[in-house]
């Protein structure tokens, strides 16, 4: 199994534009063979000081695959070539973090 974070920065302002793109493209996501989990995330409001927060232009995408060749499935697939291509002038940066539990 693996799990992946992708911390997404839009640029500003775009943020809730590019979720609605998100959104429309999670339940495709879903269907994928090998999807377990997958899910944008927001700072959550008044956490207090043990949060650091990632702020109002960045989500980031909690995903769990159970094979890396079911994340490089999703990874080379035509619904993530379109969000890919919706999204790329609304984003300021992506960090793609794959981890595997201990």
């Amino acid at each position: 199994m693996v799990h992946v974070i992708a911390i997404i920065t839009a640029k500003p302002g775009q943020r809730e534009a590019v979720l609605e793109i998100f959104d429309a493209n999670v339940p495709a996501v879903l269907a994928e063979d090998g999807c377990i989990a997958y899910e944008a995330t927001i700072d959550t409001e008044n956490a207090g000081p043990m949060q650091t927060e990632f702020g109002p232009d960045t989500f980031v995408v909690v995903e769990k695959w159970d094979s890396m060749a079911a994340l490089g499935a999703h990874a080379a697939s035509a619904h993530m070539a379109a969000y890919s291509a919706r999204t790329k002038d609304m984003l300021a940066g992506r960090a793609i973090h794959i981890l595997s539990p201990t």
